[in-house]
């Protein structure tokens, strides 16, 4: 039943054997939470709570189905619409709770709950998004209940029908039993997927005992580096793992080409050892399976299937959107490859071609030397801390709004929450902060969920739960945690989806906050990113971590001239990954790829590299194997996003460009018409009102540097 009921989130694989007899009093999951808030009480929730959690609110929300299916009242809004969408409230509770912990903080126990609950849930689903009955009420109150109704009512009843044809409820019997085993099958190579992509990202390590070959790092990151080899029983070591706060610097820094290479080789290998982490098998099944299931449902590629919900709306779209930026990035790209080279020449490095490995390792020597910029000195000045409560200024400055640190159970002890209120005092919600990385048990990147969502429900609004998790690597040294230039960025990026939960003013869960098409979802974090580096937010967060001192004129200006340095190479990365993703997911027929039965994983990826003229020395963002975006998460036929979404917020930011870096009237307007609505309209319905036209691409290219 609607997507928040296929649950994609972190699914991995491994077996359980519960025998575990619960009552309601003993399990925080049965009721709601008695708690400060509402919100998850982690200090009595434990792991023998969540499969009979599970398996009762399954049970109720059948109950709750079967009322409504029942009803002998002729179908209408309130007695079929909302009444589904308020049904499954203790299914979404322990679901949020559950694959919220098991993405940051998991553990074998954890997985092995995964593996058992995923085929039920899969089911569970399919029994309500089959359901023949329910379909019929649904379809009659669209007939007879549509017209007159709000903008909002009439989105969230056409949402349900869509969300119940594209889940095969049109189809024949036979095809839905078809359907049935391919959601089953499907979650389960997801589930093996992800599982795999920690695996081999958590079992590897480089281990090094020998002093030079820490030449050319920096101290914060060889005392981390050391820290971890205590940690795992090498003392006197110094270990580096292919968690990005240890294997980025490593490759940025490291003076020892030889052991750059083998870090980068684990990176980009990952899952793609032929072991048993090896992830090409549950790409051909999930590639195929998806194919599948978009034939059954009338559309050519699954690529159509997912596109006809977004704002591209066709694949050829998407296709000219990479093709045309392509054009802009590959020849810079190149243009950076050849200055690289003559660095490293220059460095005295006698080396014929820069390599993958090379990249960092020399892009930093040229931008010290372009833009007098040592990143490490800047790191000085980016605690985390002071740029989370940056953050929370620039907010504050554009929206009002305040935060205040609270105290209440958490899931892990370096987890942080905030009341958010606005300026009167009124309470808008809450907000977690997990930001340091876990090798091991929290999977890689950073992102924004949501414990519960806004909504509106017998008049009152509930209050939304958000949280936002990061990798950076933790207080060392006796040094607090001090981030790098692109992870300010990223802890602005993700503020910017959490302000999007916070902010909305919906009356349905199924359309607040961050439930807008896939290349729309991406606007308020990536407009945020535009505050990160202006002088006048750094100037609020920049203070250096042992003197206080505020961050230079001259540091911040240095940061700004660099701002459109190696652009060629990150462009190039995301395209050609979302090029990938793209072929990926418009192919027709998996069983004759390039004219043979076997699709191979790994020369179909050359290939559509190769076609699209990569160069040597520049990998996609994500290679197939590791690519999580689009295999286990929700961004299949979607990681394009970004960069459509770029456009967007590139456009966006103009205004307030043109008319000041907080002017209240266009933070209002943009709060107004994009934060608090959700996907209660259509996305550029929204987009216009806020700016008044649709966006103009130059802006994204000269952010980038790409044109004048």
């Amino acid at each position: 039943m609607l997507e928040k009921y296929i649950l994609i989130l972190c699914l991995m694989i491994m077996t359980v054997s519960c025998n575990i007899k619960e009552t309601s009093a003993d399990n925080p999951f049965f009721t709601e939470f008695n708690t400060p808030y509402g919100v998850p009480p982690f200090d009595i929730i434990k792991l023998e709570h969540y499969l009979p959690a599970f398996e009762e609110s399954m049970k109720q929300h059948t109950i709750e189905i079967n009322a409504i299916i029942n009803n002998t009242e002729k179908p209408t809004l309130e007695n079929t619409i909302i009444s589904l969408e308020q049904s499954g409230e203790m299914l979404d509770r322990v679901s949020n709770v559950f694959y919220a912990v098991k993405g940051a903080n998991t553990n074998p126990e954890t997985d092995s709950i995964a593996k058992v609950i995923q085929p039920k849930l899969a089911e569970h689903s399919d029994n309500i998004n089959l359901n023949t009955d329910l379909f019929k009420r649904i379809e009659s109150v669209k007939k007879n209940d549509y017209e007159g109704r709000s903008k909002e009512d009439r989105q969230l009843i056409d949402k349900y029908y869509k969300n119940f044809i594209r889940s095969g409820i049109a189809l024949d019997k036979a095809k839905q039993t078809r359907m049935r085993e391919i959601n089953k099958e499907m979650g389960m190579h997801i589930l093996s997927f992800n599982n795999n992509v920690l695996k081999e990202t958590s079992a590897y390590q480089l281990v090094i005992d020998n002093e030079k070959d820490l030449a050319g790092l920096p101290s914060d990151i060889i005392a981390a580096a050391a820290q971890t080899a205590t940690e795992r029983g090498h003392q006197g070591k110094w270990i580096f793992t292919l968690d990005k706060p240890s294997w980025e610097p490593f490759l940025q820094y490291a003076d020892n080409r030889d052991l750059r290479k083998e870090i980068y080789t684990a990176f980009y290998m990952r899952a793609n050892n032929d072991n048993d982490f090896d992830n090409k098998e549950n790409i051909k099944r999930i590639v195929s399976l998806r194919l599948e299931r978009a034939n059954l449902l009338g559309y050519k590629s699954h690529a159509e299937y997912v596109l006809d919900e977004t704002m591209a709306k066709t694949p050829e779209n998407v296709n000219k959107l990479l093709s045309d930026l392509w054009k802009y990035a590959i020849p810079k790209a190149k243009e950076e490859s050849s200055d690289l080279l003559a660095m490293a020449k220059k460095e005295g490095h006698k080396i014929d071609q820069i390599e993958s490995w090379d990249w960092w390792y020399y892009a930093e020597k040229l931008r010290k030397e372009k833009y007098e910029l040592d990143e490490e000195a800047i790191k000085e000045y980016l605690v985390a801390d002071n740029v989370r409560e940056g953050i929370f200024a620039v907010a504050n400055k554009l929206y009002g709004i305040n935060f205040n640190k609270i105290d209440v159970p958490v899931y892990h002890k370096d987890v942080e929450a905030f009341k958010v209120t606005e300026a009167d005092g009124k309470l808008i919600g809450i907000i977690y902060f997990d930001s340091y990385t876990r090798p091991g048990v929290k999977n890689q990147g950073a992102w924004m969920g949501s414990f519960r969502k806004e909504s509106i429900k017998d008049g009152n609004r509930i209050y939304p739960i958000i949280y936002n998790v990061g990798n950076y690597n933790p207080p060392s040294d006796g040094k607090p945690a001090l981030l790098n230039l692109d992870q300010v960025k990223t802890m602005f990026h993700e503020f910017g989806h959490a302000l999007h939960g916070l902010l909305s003013q919906c009356n349905y869960t199924t359309l607040s906050g961050t439930a807008v098409a896939r290349d729309f979802v991406e606007l308020p974090s990536q407009l945020m990113e535009h505050w990160a580096f202006q002088p006048e937010v750094m100037k609020i967060y920049g203070k250096h971590y042992h003197t206080g001192e505020t961050i230079p004129d001259e540091l911040i200006a240095k940061i700004n001239n660099a701002r459109t340095f190696n652009q060629g190479f990150k462009l190039t990365e995301m395209v050609s990954a979302a090029m990938l993703d793209m072929e990926y997911h418009t192919l027709t027929s998996v069983d004759k790829v390039r004219g043979k039965t076997d699709f191979d994983i790994i020369e179909f990826e050359k290939g559509v590299l190769q076609k699209a003229g990569l160069i040597d020395a520049i990998l996609p963002k994500h290679r197939s194997t590791y690519f999580r975006h689009i295999f286990s998460e929700s961004y299949s036929s979607g990681f394009y996003s970004y960069l459509w979404s770029e456009v967007l917020d590139a456009d966006a930011f103009q205004s307030f460009i043109e008319k000041g870096l907080f002017n209240q009237e266009t933070a209002k307007s943009f709060r107004d018409n994009i934060l608090s609505k959700g996907g209660s309209e259509e996305p550029m319905i929204l987009y216009k009102r806020f700016k008044g036209a649709e966006p103009n691409p130059e802006h994204m290219l000269r952010n980038r540097g790409l044109v004048n």
